[in-house]
Parts: structure tokens; C-alpha cells; sequence
């Protein structure tokens, strides 16, 4: 059985001396054994018997300038005359229409809740739960055939190519469920969507970590998790003429393929990935792209990066599946999977389901209305993510972010647990609910889609992004369809208090398993991070 891997904080890095080298201090054992990669500070390390191993041992990347990775000084334009920090505009737009792909997956997440009973109704099957429950779920099991295609396909076609192919399920599926008259045409209608939002889930964040200059990286990531936030606000909005309408869900679902036409056309004007256009071989085109995105003065450095994990990784366009089982590959994506195992069995789905239950014990019956508490508690919660980014760092913000989750756990456990007054105990759960969902949104949400990528080598991303995704899908699938289940055979407290646990563990493991990718290039990490990295050397 191989040995679940770790990603470890580095030290701080010791001062530079006057000669350019770092001073190692006579009690860092490992120091002195092994040579760090000095430009990025980061290392990795192998625990298979309480015994560290450095992975990145004699790889030194070039030196720190001025106590900082050269990489953050990627933006060049950051400042115009005024002091204003606009490096992140010149990737915003193309980062943008990316994200309107998300946007789509929170519309679809939002689109089903309110209006099923009315489709039920129309379409012949009311009444019938597992037959509704096919119908909302039918979308993840699309999903996950999507995302498990789409490092092949981004391999092959780029980035471009294939967001514009993903629109064709997300336009197809969408007209086929506003016009189904059978179930039949519906349930397929439901695939095709999931299809191609199983795709975009994977291309978004990868491209975002592609084109985003090093220094804004997670702050543009995080528009992933705002798009969705806005998407799921959007369906609740448009939701709500359903109550007094029951043909409205037609519109709702013709509303849904419009965004598709949006991000096809608007990819016929985004860049190409620079570092795919290197892989590619199209170096030229990749030069291009670095300078209007990231400055004229990255060129050089950027292209030099790239040719150098090209080189070491291979200069063909297709992976291959079984490359993910070696290393560095087979640890990131271990990691990959845990991170997005450990985030749904931390009971993101089940606390939205029993918030409209929670909200209506208060007075707020409205379902609509509580349902609109939550989507903007989120997304503030990622309003304060995109900040926080790139300054506090995404290890930190995990743990924080699973802290507070669980926290929140123990504070609607005890209020279900002791005898309390009852007003009091029905206002404890709806401040433990949104601490809970803002929490989330912090870190749990945007960081663990932003934080793979980073983690992944140039050639696998795509396989690795997509086997990670596959495994949040089939959480997100169990969760749904054995969360009542051990609810009414357990009770509410028991089942909370998993998701309290589960949130534990994932701090945990954040804390001990991943490295701070802040403020580092794609390729440092890479380069830090791989033991058989054999780039050349200058």
C-alpha cells in the first residue's frame, strides 16, 4: 500500500550573505544534507516512516532578490502614475468570460431546487421521489463523464477550442430541458448540461492559473467560486415567478443556454494558455501572449521557465493516465482527491439543504428568501476570499477556513443537544448555518480548486484537475443520496457532528499535507516539488 504523501510548509528562509548564498544554520539537520530550491523556498517532503525525505534536493532555483521571489515581480505595469495596482487588468478580461462558465454551474446548482415539483407535475411523474431525484442528479453523473474527458481534451485542443466544444452540451442540454415534454428528453437535456459543466469545472481553474500573473494568481482564482456565487443568486432571483407560474421553469431552463453562446463567442477572443502555446511548440504566439498579459519584461524569464519543465516533463501533447501514477504526479493528485473528498463530507450540501428548515424555525418561511440569505452570506464570504488571497496564502486560509467550519458544527450541535430556551436555541443555529456557509466560502470553496493546479506539473494538470474533480463529483452524488437516510436514522446532531469532524480532519491535513504556493510561479513549484527535475542549466 503506497504512503499517502506530504506537502510541507518550508522554514523561513535563512538571510542572503553578501556573497549571494544563503547561511545555514549548524542545527538544520536537513540543511545540511540537502540544498533548497533558494528562489521560491519551497520543499517537499515524503512521509512513509516518520522520515522525511526533501524532494527537491540540488535543484537551486535562482536566487531571491531582495528578500522576494523574483516571480513577484511579474507584473512589471503594476502601478500606473497614480500608485493604483492594475497589474491584474490586462488578464481580467479573458479571466472574466472563463469564469462565465461558472457562473453557468451555480445557475444549474440554483435552477432545479425551487421548480421540480412543477416539472414533476407537467411532465407525469409527481409524487415520484426517486424519479425527481433522477432528474436533479442525473446532472452530476453527466459531470463526471465530463470531467474525467476533459484533460485529454484540453491536452489536445487547448484551452480555447475546448471551452468553445463544452458550450455545445451546455447550449443542447439546455434548449432540450426547457422544450421536454417526456422525461425522457429531460433526463438527457439534464446530462448534456452536466456534461459540459464537468468539463468547464476543470478547464476554469487551470486556465486562470495559466494566464493570472504570479502575483494576482488567487485573487483572479477566486472569481471561480464569485461566478458560481452569482450564478446560484441569479436562479434564486429568476426562481422565484415559479411559485405563482408553474410553466416558468421553461423560461428559467431557455435562460440557461444563453451564457453558453456568451462564452463560445467571447473565447474566440481570449488568449491561449502561454504555457500550453510553449507546449504546443508555438513559442512565438506564447511570447506574444506574455507580453500583453504579463509585461515585455517577463518575456525572457517566462519562456526560459517553460522550455526548461518542457524539457524535463516531455515536449508531446498527451499525457498519458498512467503517468499519474508517478511521482510527483501520483502524490499532487492523492492530494487533489482527499482535498475535495475531505470538502464535501464536510457537509457543505447537507447544511444548504436543512438551512431553509433552519431559517423557517425563526419565522422565515419564505423559502426563497432564505435561500437568498445564504447565497449572499456566500458570496461575501468569497468577496473576502478574493482579498485575502494572495495575501494571507491558501494554506491559511484552508485551515482557517475548515476551523471555522467546524466550530460553527459544534455551536448548531449544542443548541440541538442541550435543553436551551427555545428562541434562543432557533437564533444560535441560524448564526452557527451562516458562520458555517461564510466559512466555507473563505477558504474551503475557492481554495481547493485554486491550490491543485498549482500543485500539478505542466503535463498532467489536466489529468490530475480532472481526477480530482471526478472525485468531488462522486462525493457530491453520496452525500446527496445518503444524507437523509442517516438523518432520519441518526437524528440532525450526529450527522452535524460528522461534518465537524470531517472539517477537523481537513484543517488538519491542510496543516500537514500542502505547501504554501503563494507568490510563486507555476514552474518554481513544479521545479521545487519534483524530485527527477532535470532542467538545464544556464
Amino acid at each position: 500500500m503506497r504512503a499517502i504523501p506530504v506537502l510541507r510548509l518550508p522554514v523561513p528562509p535563512p538571510p542572503i550573505s553578501a556573497v549571494g548564498r544563503r547561511s545555514i544554520p549548524p542545527s538544520c539537520t536537513l540543511c545540511r544534507h540537502r540544498s533548497f530550491p533558494s528562489r521560491s523556498g519551497l520543499r517537499a517532503v515524503f512521509h512513509p516512516a516518520k522520515k522525511f525525505q526533501v524532494l527537491a534536493a540540488n535543484k537551486q532555483l535562482p536566487e531571491l532578490k531582495n528578500g522576494k521571489s523574483e516571480s513577484e515581480g511579474v507584473s512589471v505595469r503594476a502601478e500606473d502614475s497614480d500608485g493604483l495596482d492594475i497589474g491584474w487588468l490586462p488578464a481580467f478580461p479573458h479571466v472574466l468570460v472563463a469564469s462565465m462558465s461558472n457562473f453557468l454551474f451555480g445557475y444549474h446548482i440554483g435552477v432545479m431546487n425551487g421548480p421540480i415539483i412543477s416539472v414533476a407535475r407537467e411532465l407525469g411523474f409527481d409524487g415520484n421521489p426517486i424519479l425527481e431525484g433522477l432528474v436533479v442528479s442525473i446532472f452530476i453523473v453527466g459531470a463526471f463523464l465530463g470531467s474525467i474527458s476533459s484533460g485529454s481534451l484540453l491536452d489536445k485542443l487547448g484551452f480555447r477550442r475546448t471551452f468553445q466544444i463544452a458550450t455545445i452540451p451546455l447550449i443542447v442540454g439546455g434548449l432540450l430541458s426547457a422544450q421536454a415534454h417526456t422525461l425522457d428528453e429531460i433526463l438527457w437535456g439534464r446530462f448534456l448540461v452536466g456534461l459540459g459543466i464537468g468539463v468547464n469545472t476543470v478547464l476554469v481553474p487551470i486556465f486562470i492559473s495559466e494566464v493570472a500573473p504570479t502575483k494576482y494568481r488567487g485573487t483572479l482564482g477566486g472569481l471561480c467560486q464569485i461566478g458560481t456565487c452569482l450564478g446560484i443568486i441569479a436562479s434564486l432571483f429568476l426562481g422565484i415567478p415559479s411559485e405563482g407560474d408553474p410553466h416558468w421553469w421553461r423560461t428559467m431552463l431557455y435562460i440557461a443556454s444563453l451564457p453558453g453562446f456568451f462564452i463560445a463567442f467571447g473565447m474566440q477572443f481570449a488568449v491561449e494558455s502561454p504555457r500550453w502555446l510553449s507546449k504546443a511548440g508555438r513559442v512565438d504566439e506564447s511570447r506574444v501572449v506574455i507580453s500583453n498579459l504579463w509585461g515585455e519584461s517577463e518575456v525572457e524569464r517566462a519562456v526560459e521557465e517553460f522550455q526548461s519543465v518542457i524539457r524535463n516533463d516531455g515536449s508531446d501533447l498527451n499525457s498519458e493516465w498512467s503517468e499519474l501514477l508517478e511521482e510527483p504526479n501520483f502524490r499532487v493528485a492523492c492530494i487533489g482527491g482527499a482535498l475535495f473528498f475531505l470538502q464535501q463530507f464536510a457537509g457543505i450540501n447537507g447544511v444548504l439543504y436543512f438551512s431553509s428548515l433552519t431559517f423557517q424555525d425563526v419565522g422565515i418561511t419564505n423559502g426563497a428568501l432564505a435561500s437568498l440569505v445564504i447565497g449572499i452570506t456566500n458570496f461575501a464570504g468569497a468577496l473576502c476570499a478574493l482579498y485575502l488571497m494572495d495575501k494571507q496564502g491558501r494554506q491559511r486560509l484552508l485551515i482557517g477556513s475548515y476551523l471555522g467550519m467546524a466550530v460553527s458544527m459544534l455551536l448548531i450541535v449544542s443548541t440541538i443537544s442541550f435543553q436551551l430556551d427555545e428562541e434562543l436555541s432557533h437564533n444560535l443555529s441560524i448564526v452557527g448555518t451562516i458562520a458555517y456557509i461564510f466559512s466555507f466560502a473563505i477558504g474551503a470553496g475557492p481554495v481547493t480548486g485554486i491550490i491543485i493546479p498549482e500543485l500539478s506539473s505542466n503535463r498532467a494538470r489536466g489529468k490530475i484537475m480532472g481526477f480530482s474533480l471526478a472525485v468531488h463529483w462522486v462525493c457530491n452524488f453520496s452525500v446527496g443520496l445518503f444524507f437523509l437516510d442517516l438523518v432520519q436514522t441518526f437524528g440532525v446532531a450526529p450527522v452535524y457532528a460528522s461534518f465537524g469532524a470531517f472539517s477537523l480532519v481537513a484543517a488538519i491535513f491542510s496543516k500537514y499535507f500542502l505547501v504554501e504556493t503563494k507568490g510563486r510561479s507555476l514552474e518554481e513549484i513544479e521545479m521545487a516539488l519534483n524530485p527527477n527535475f532535470h532542467g538545464s542549466d544556464k
